[in-house]
């Protein structure tokens, strides 16, 4: 009898030990994305990494790869459903090939300007809709990160919404976006963003839309003569993991993981609009003339906009655009907009 009870007692401890090896696992995660070290991305990817390490007792690591140390965003996409990668922080206007419905993120004015309302659009049921939208992409969705609103440049004027009628804008190959300029009587060009600068000197194009860190960084006002701060495209991330990856986790460290980043997004969003400002003053400085879109301007620019690009969100993204942006326009109501 004792012999039998000895041998339960080991084959007892044995799987205690076990299952203490399996809690006690390491799981390693490459995380590659397109920015600099310094930019506000990879600040608070390398923030996340620490907290979550520090939080799952050293047993996830993150290791951060910017700038397209692991390749271009395509690239990076692919290996994240194929699990050469196991994560990457990719801007949503890159996503609409393997996700037609992240597009609606290209709609003019689709978030409001108050940051928090923003973000209760983010973390409420459209923003759970469009992360569960990535569910059959061979993709786990976890959170959105901002990361700023596009502005509009041009060499002609653009001291009112008349003024753009006649005018060409560069834009990358999205029908929304084209349609955006089209409802401004305006024609767009879709151009790779390696040819903008050069584009913009010869009068290929008159204008284009971007961030004005990206403005300044690629120093298109050398190129350019006028700006509004219109603050109309939404500048979004999707964090996203491989599924094989993802739930090889235990739920607890999921928890973390999504909840870390969560965290960040109060800091992310107050260090990417220092980055904007001190951009901002040194277009000033470069003598650019710069002008500050109305709230009254820019509800008159959703109202021309909205429509046009939300029917061509619709034509491609189809039944679950569709969905998708009844539930944001329920939400949006909801919120007071």
């Amino acid at each position: 009898m004792t012999f039998f009870r000895s041998l339960t007692l080991a084959a007892v401890s044995v799987l205690a030990l076990s299952a203490e090896a399996a809690s006690a696992q390491d799981y390693v995660a490459k995380i590659g994305h397109l920015e600099a070290a310094q930019q506000t991305r990879n600040v608070f990817l390398e923030k996340v990494a620490a907290l979550v390490e520090e939080r799952t007792d050293g047993h996830v690591k993150f290791q951060i790869f910017p700038q397209s140390q692991l390749g271009d965003q395509r690239t990076m996409n692919e290996g994240v459903q194929l699990g050469t990668i196991e994560a990457t922080v990719a801007p949503a206007a890159f996503l609409g090939g393997f996700n037609p419905a992240v597009s609606i993120l290209d709609i003019p004015y689709l978030l409001p300007d108050d940051a928090a309302k923003a973000q209760a659009l983010r973390e409420g049921p459209f923003g759970q809709a469009l992360l569960d939208s990535f569910k059959d992409k061979g993709m786990v969705a976890i959170a959105l990160w901002p990361n700023g609103k596009k502005q509009f440049t041009s060499n002609k004027p653009l001291d009112n919404i008349a003024e753009f009628a006649g005018q060409k804008f560069r834009v990358m190959d999205s029908s929304i976006l084209i349609e955006q300029f089209k409802a401004l009587d305006a024609s767009a060009i879709a151009l790779p963003f390696g040819e903008l600068y050069t584009s913009l000197q010869t009068g290929v194009v008159d204008g284009e839309e971007n961030p004005l860190d990206t403005i300044k960084n690629m120093k298109f006002y050398e190129v350019q003569k006028n700006l509004v701060v219109s603050d109309h495209g939404a500048m979004e991330d999707v964090i996203l993991f491989n599924p094989m990856w993802w739930e090889s986790l235990p739920a607890e460290y999921q928890t973390i993981i999504t909840d870390t980043f969560k965290e960040m997004i109060p800091e992310l969003t107050a260090h990417k609009a220092a980055a904007v400002d001190a951009a901002l003053q040194t277009i000033k400085d470069s003598g650019m003339a710069v002008r500050v879109a109305s709230p009254e301007e820019r509800a008159e620019l959703r109202e021309k906009m909205y429509g046009p690009t939300t029917a061509a969100y619709v034509a491609k993204a189809g039944e679950t655009g569709k969905a998708l942006l009844e539930t944001y326009e329920a939400e949006y109501k909801t919120l007071g907009n």
